[in-house]
C-alpha cells in the first residue's frame, strides 16, 4: 500500500484534519506539484526585467525591450500551471507549452531569470507531461465494501454490505506434457 492509496481517517477527526485530508484528497487526484513548479517558474522571469538593484546612492535597472515579452511568458506560465490543478485532462498540453515558453523565455527574459525560471519551468513541464491519475482498484471477491459514507472495514460504524463471490470452478485436467530432451532415446527411433 502506497501513501496514495491508503485508507481515510475515521470520522472522528477534528476539522484541521478533515480539511487537511480534503486538501491531500484533491492534491492526489491532479498534478499538483508540476502545477506549483510552473507558477514559480513564472516569478524569476516577472521578476528581473522589471527589478531595480540598489547598491548605495547606485541604482541599476534590469529594464530591457523584453519586459513586455518577459509579462506575458510569466502570465502565461501561471494560467497553465493553475490550469494544470483544475483541469487535470489537459496536462500534456500544458507541459510542452510550460516547456516551449521556459525554453522562449532564455533570449526574452534575462536568460529565462537567470536560469532559475528556465531550469523550474522544464522541471515542471516534464512533470506535467509525465503525471497520470491512478487507476481505480477493483475490489478483491470477499473483501468488504466501503460504505456509501466512505468508511472502511477498519473504521466502519456499521457493518458494509460485503461483496459475494461465486464458487470457483475446480481445476482443468491438461494432458502431461513430456519434453523432447526428458523422453526415452528408445522411444525417438
Amino acid at each position: 500500500m502506497s501513501s496514495a492509496t491508503a485508507n481515510e481517517w475515521p470520522a472522528e477527526a477534528g476539522t484541521f484534519s478533515r480539511v487537511r485530508l480534503r486538501f491531500r484528497t484533491w492534491r492526489r487526484t491532479r498534478p499538483f506539484w508540476a502545477g506549483l513548479l510552473a507558477v514559480f517558474a513564472s516569478f524569476p522571469i516577472l521578476y528581473f526585467p522589471y527589478a531595480q538593484l540598489h547598491l548605495g546612492q547606485l541604482t541599476m535597472s534590469m529594464s530591457t525591450t523584453g519586459g513586455a515579452g518577459s509579462l506575458l511568458i510569466g502570465g502565461l506560465l501561471i494560467t497553465l500551471g493553475l490550469t494544470a490543478w483544475f483541469q487535470p485532462m489537459v496536462r500534456i498540453f500544458c507541459g510542452v507549452a510550460v516547456t516551449i515558453l521556459s525554453l522562449v523565455s532564455v533570449p526574452v527574459s534575462n536568460l529565462g531569470g537567470f536560469g532559475m525560471g528556465l531550469i523550474l519551468g522544464l522541471i515542471a513541464g516534464g512533470l506535467l507531461c509525465s503525471w497520470a491519475p491512478l487507476k481505480e482498484q477493483p475490489v478483491p471477491a470477499g473483501e468488504p465494501i466501503a460504505n456509501a459514507d466512505g468508511a472502511t472495514a477498519e473504521y466502519a460504524a456499521e457493518p458494509g454490505p460485503v461483496a459475494v463471490s461465486a464458487p470457483a470452478a475446480p481445476p482443468v485436467e491438461a494432458d502431461p506434457v513430456v519434453s523432447v530432451e526428458k523422453a526415452d532415446p528408445e522411444e525417438q527411433q
